[in-house]
Order: structure tokens, then C-alpha cells, then sequence
């Protein structure tokens, strides 16, 4: 078997960092635009602090989206890593 090439946690948690920030806001731009489709009112729930809507609130969803991007990167990376080198052993 060939041997495994780690994955970069920094890559990683930053590639899911800009994608759930660009998905959060793409979420308060159509929330802008229709908003009688309430999709606000799901991800209310997973970022503490954040209200609809104001700019104070936009920034947090942002910094909170980008964490849990760097949350999963921080686990999945680790765990992949280990999981890949075991396999390939």
C-alpha cells in the first residue's frame, strides 16, 4: 500500500471557515431579499447572539460561521490523519 499524505489542518479549518461564512452570507442576503422564506430562523438557533438583523449581528454570525469551521477542521483533521496512517499500515 502506498503511504498516506497528512491533510493540512490549516487548509482544512480555513476552507470550511470561508465556506460556512460565505454560506451564512448568503443565507442574510436572501433573508434580505425574500423575506417571508424566514431560513434565518434554522441557523438562529446555532450562533449564540446573533438576532435578525443588524450589522453588529451579521458581524458575530460571520466570526461564529467561521469557527465552526475551524471546530470541525480541528476534530475531522486529527481523526483523518490517524484513521489514514492506520489503514495504510
Amino acid at each position: 500500500m502506498s503511504d498516506s499524505i497528512p491533510i493540512s489542518i490549516y487548509a482544512v479549518g480555513m476552507s470550511l471557515g470561508i465556506l460556512l461564512s460565505f454560506s451564512f452570507s448568503l443565507c442574510v442576503v436572501f433573508g434580505l431579499i425574500f423575506p417571508g422564506a424566514t431560513m434565518y430562523q434554522a441557523w438562529l438557533p446555532l450562533l449564540p447572539g446573533v438576532t435578525w438583523i443588524s450589522w453588529q449581528s451579521v458581524l458575530l454570525g460571520l466570526v461564529e460561521s467561521f469557527a465552526y469551521g475551524w471546530y470541525v477542521a480541528v476534530i475531522f483533521v486529527p481523526a483523518w490523519n490517524f484513521f489514514s496512517r492506520r489503514a495504510s499500515a
